[in-house]
């Protein structure tokens, strides 16, 4: 069962953050149709509040990807945006992916959190220094997470965790005051 607390020894090993997608960026609903001329059209919900946090993890020196078991255009759009990259796994399979990361970024497991919801997730999530389950992951998501959000997945999950993450390793407060610091000087008329 997940402690209450982010685990401050695991947070401060982390270098690396790995974001599932659909059901922790997203609710994990998709929105699929097609034009008038039959083009695909596949549209996610992404909670916004999530970005800030995602940009701060970065800002303070952490490596930030996005892992999804699905290829999808949306999130490769979704990542451009957030300047960080999108890995896709299809079918599921994330831990060569993650294993490829560890040797580009020379990072073990016990440096690598992990933030999921579902089944897919559980090779990765088993391995990881810190396994994050959003609240409203599967039970056996829960059973093996070391800290879960109070937040579900994309209502702020991500945010949440960036917060908690940051505020173990110490330098929270210096993110916001950084944040604030460079949008102080910028008026508008």
């Amino acid at each position: 069962m997940a402690e209450p607390v982010l685990p401050v020894d695991r947070a401060r090993r982390v270098r690396l953050v790995v974001l599932d997608v659909d059901g922790v960026l997203t609710d994990g609903g998709v929105y699929m149709g097609a034009t008038e001329r039959g083009e695909s059209v596949e549209l996610k919900r992404f909670e916004i509040t999530d970005q800030l946090g995602i940009k701060m993890m970065v800002w303070s020196g952490l490596h930030v990807v996005m892992v999804s078991g699905r290829v999808s255009a949306t999130n490769r759009l979704r990542a451009r945006e957030l300047d960080i990259p999108c890995y896709e796994g299809p079918g599921g399979h994330k831990l060569p992916i993650l294993e490829g990361l560890h040797e580009a970024y020379a990072v073990g497991w016990d440096e690598t959190a992990t933030v999921c919801d579902d089944l897919a997730d559980l090779p990765v999530f088993r391995r990881a220094g810190l396994a994050v389950a959003v609240a409203n992951a599967v039970p056996e998501v829960q059973a093996l997470a070391h800290w879960s959000t109070a937040r579900g997945g994309g209502a702020g999950a991500v945010r949440e965790f960036a917060e908690a993450l940051l505020r173990a390793r110490g330098v929270w407060e210096k993110m916001v005051e950084q944040y604030c610091r460079e949008r102080e000087g910028v008026r508008t008329t």
